[in-house]
């Protein structure tokens, strides 16, 4: 009766035109750029695109996949969420499968967590951080922008917690047919742990393809900019004194806010093209059933 009644229908109309206006919220923005990207020269500077594209052309991608220097930061993004991406999940496994044994079977395990935990809640300082990278000889590699963020604490603490939270059973059995913890994670733990694995690579992948801030202090020339660095640079704060004399003729076709569109979109692309393919895993029960009474 409860379910059925007027104040619960109501209740849930509301709730679905809320976030249908969220999701607009969050997706016109990125369609009005998507429109101005395809969009001629003179419809985007006189502000005559909204959601839809006027005078309909690709001279803007054209123009961009051109650039040797968007290219280039570009395959150094793909590079970096590649090497970080594998770097912080296997470092995330190997940490967060010891701290989430009790006590007794790892007795140094409170101490590790409060070690780990203290890194969430005090850092060191951008300077210290800067000159610790500087002096490990990282400076102006891409393993600059891997390493020092390799150890994400908030993933590890996620991971440990759903480790905790499967059935001791399943170990136990492991064990008792004489294999070891190397097989209990790999064969047990990992597979069971989709879900949050899936979620916590999610985080990853996106945290190194937006970040931008440490490719501009840790890297020494623009050509090894990730793409969002170069973005922030080359974009945000467009310097026409870099212009390639090449790229006057292609001006006059390709606006300069056409052309940010376009990179814009194409650098939030890869993002749009990864989520459905993780998004799958993001559900609840994915060990039920599997102990027997």
């Amino acid at each position: 009766m409860y379910a059925d009644s007027t104040g619960r229908k109501i209740f849930e109309y509301v709730n679905y035109l809320f976030l249908i206006l969220v999701s607009l919220l969050c997706l016109l923005p990125f369609v009005h750029v998507l429109a101005v990207s395809l969009s001629s020269t003179s419809a985007a500077t006189s502000g005559l695109v909204k959601l839809w594209p006027v005078d309909f052309t690709l001279q803007s991608y054209m123009y961009i996949l051109k650039k040797k220097e968007f290219l280039q930061a570009l395959w150094v993004s793909v590079e970096r969420v590649l090497l970080g991406t594998s770097l912080g999940m296997l470092l995330t496994i190997l940490l967060a499968y010891p701290l989430s044994k009790e006590t007794r079977v790892f007795k140094q395990r409170t101490w590790y967590v409060w070690y780990f935990v203290f890194t969430i809640l005090f850092g060191g300082g951008l300077v210290p951080w800067f000159l610790t990278i500087k002096y490990t000889g990282l400076i102006d590699s891409i393993w600059a922008l891997v390493v020092p963020g390799a150890v994400n604490v908030f993933n590890v603490v996620l991971l440990l917690n759903f480790f905790r939270g499967l059935p001791k059973e399943l170990e136990e059995s492991v064990f008792i047919d004489g294999a070891g913890h190397w097989t209990s994670l790999w064969k047990i733990y990992v597979p069971l742990s989709l879900p949050a694995l899936a979620t916590i690579m999610l985080f990853t992948v996106v945290g190194h393809w937006n970040a931008w801030f440490d490719g501009i202090i840790l890297m020494n020339s623009t050509e090894k900019y990730p793409l969002s660095s170069y973005l922030q640079t080359m974009i945000i704060n467009k310097n026409l004194a870099n212009v390639r004399d090449e790229d006057i003729a292609s001006l006059i076709e390709v606006s300069n806010r056409t052309a940010k569109a376009a990179q814009i979109f194409i650098g939030a692309l890869p993002m749009l093209i990864l989520y459905p393919f993780l998004q799958k895993y993001f559900m609840k029960g994915i060990v039920l059933g599997s102990v027997k009474e």
